[in-house]
């Protein structure tokens, strides 16, 4: 990867304030699973809720981590993680489309590094079930399990394009090319009804579950239908730039370059990325966690592009994503070592009652990204 000396001296030098801020959070955070932080400090969620669709970022962080420092600490630390989400593959109810956000950073990264047998019987569950989840009709993955009278058989989101991975990497391990068939006929149909024209994306699609006739588009978690939620952008370029990378698909790339190409003429003045790029003017509400995935996705895309005809047009993408991490570095990462987060003003959802708080994803994206910069990065996706 060519890119300025600047851009990687400046990423070796946060990745020693992560490695000084990383050392002391685990020493005080052991066998937990956080989502966000009271006062500085981790909360942990395994008790609480096992199953949620963040548990497996935590794990993801102490690989990186591990990969980075050799400290066994943190193998030790992710080695619990992964056994913790035993309990989520004996509840049906636990799996979901976001398997790969909970298998990928935990067994599957475990797998990488040592071949761990048991690592791989939990990620092969963990693809099963979410090839499981494909509605031929309509040709989908289903997103959630019905909560309470909500029906969602007929829902599909753009975060699952980031938990294809989970199958691409199941054809690769078993030989059966049935998982990369199910990723790839997804990652069509999302190219289809995802993807505006403008490269701006919707959230959520909803067909008919029975004959696979597209309904309707729904806001999700931005401020409306029609509107776009940030992080979806972010979902959606990194998702079809890891389906090019998996499939070398074209499409897949172009589609990627579009939904990028939108993200970067919609970045404010500050770099300071909001909940929606087409939210009202107040309340003024960020999400951190849309720039670190996002920097992730044009580090990849602009790596892709280095690797075709068309490298001349990719120094865009690895500027964006230095602009987009430097200014979370200088102004939303907390260095303080008693603080347990590293990102702060992140927010699940536009209309949520709270908002600009940590999220364990942003820090883990975060940390991929500088990762990815400095070479040092365990590729788990």
């Amino acid at each position: 990867m060519n890119m300025s000396e600047d851009i990687k001296s400046w990423a070796l030098e946060i990745e020693k304030k992560i490695i000084n801020k990383m050392h002391p959070v685990i020493l005080r955070n052991r066998n937990v699973i956080p989502y966000t932080t009271e006062n500085g400090n981790f909360v942990d969620l395994s008790s609480k809720d096992i199953n949620w669709w963040t548990n497996g970022f935590w794990g993801g962080i102490l690989w990186q981590m591990f990969v980075l420092t050799g400290e066994d600490i943190y193998k030790e630390e992710a080695e619990l993680v992964e056994k913790k989400l035993d309990k989520v593959l004996m509840d049906w109810n636990g799996l979901d489309h976001d398997n790969g956000f909970k298998w990928l950073p935990t067994a599957v990264a475990h797998y990488r590094i040592d071949r761990n047998e048991e690592s791989l019987n939990r990620g092969l569950l963990a693809a099963n079930n979410l090839a499981g989840r494909f509605n031929i009709k309509g040709n989908y993955i289903r997103a959630w399990n019905n909560w309470g009278d909500v029906d969602r058989r007929g829902m599909a989101i753009i975060d699952c394009m980031m938990n294809l991975p989970l199958l691409y990497w199941a054809s690769d391990v078993t030989d059966d090319p049935r998982f990369k068939h199910i990723a790839m006929e997804h990652a069509q149909m999302a190219m289809k009804y995802f993807v505006r024209e403008d490269g701006s994306v919707n959230h959520i699609i909803r067909f008919d579950p029975e004959d696979g006739k597209f309904i309707e588009s729904i806001g999700g978690q931005g401020y409306g239908v029609g509107s776009s939620w940030t992080r979806g952008q972010s979902w959606g370029i990194y998702g079809f730039t890891l389906s090019y990378i998996h499939t070398g698909e074209k499409a897949f790339l172009n589609t990627a370059k579009k939904i990028a190409d939108y993200y970067i003429s919609n970045i404010p003045e500050d770099g300071l990325i909001p909940v929606d790029f087409r939210q009202p003017k107040e309340p003024h509400l960020e999400d951190s966690t849309s720039a670190a995935i996002a920097a992730c996705g044009f580090i990849e895309l602009y790596k892709a592009l280095s690797k075709s005809q068309e490298a001349s047009e990719n120094e865009k993408y690895i500027n964006s994503a230095y602009k987009l991490l430097k200014v979370l570095s200088e102004k939303r990462c907390i260095w303080d070592e008693k603080v347990d987060n590293i990102l702060e003003k992140c927010t699940a959802a536009y209309h949520d009652e709270k908002h600009e708080f940590s999220i364990i994803y942003g820090d883990y994206y975060f940390i991929e990204a500088v990762m990815k910069i400095t070479g040092k990065e365990l590729f788990i996706w």
